[in-house]
């Protein structure tokens, strides 16, 4: 379990991209939010404990030290982008591909014992 020893805020600009501050600890942000509980419930067992701040969404994992807490309006944006992304389309091999590939095989095999 990887020691979460990097802070990071994420919010919204008055020209609406996203500004991001990173802390090397928690305590600027509890001088600037107030702390309403712990996180108890998180999958990744290095956030359990970690403070829930009014106003922030978080904590949240992001890459293996980084703690991520982020504004409502900028979770909302971002959840509503990674819902709306198409997923890539899977291509699917045809039989004639498959056969064509496995005789590639057989052939390469049989140069190999040759030589």
């Amino acid at each position: 379990m990887a020691k979460k020893d990097t802070f990071r805020v994420v919010t919204r600009g008055s020209d609406g991209s996203l500004l991001i501050s990173d802390y090397p600890s928690v305590d600027p942000l509890m001088h600037s939010h107030h702390q309403i509980g712990i996180d108890d419930c998180s999958t990744d067992l290095a956030l359990r404990g970690m403070p829930v701040f009014r106003g922030l969404i978080g904590p949240m994992p992001e890459g293996k030290n980084v703690v991520r807490y982020e504004t409502p309006e900028v979770f909302e944006a971002l959840t509503k982008e990674w819902m709306n992304a198409k997923p890539r389309k899977r291509r699917r091999r045809t039989a004639a591909q498959i056969a064509e590939e496995a005789a590639l095989a057989l052939e390469l095999e049989s140069q190999m014992a040759s030589s």
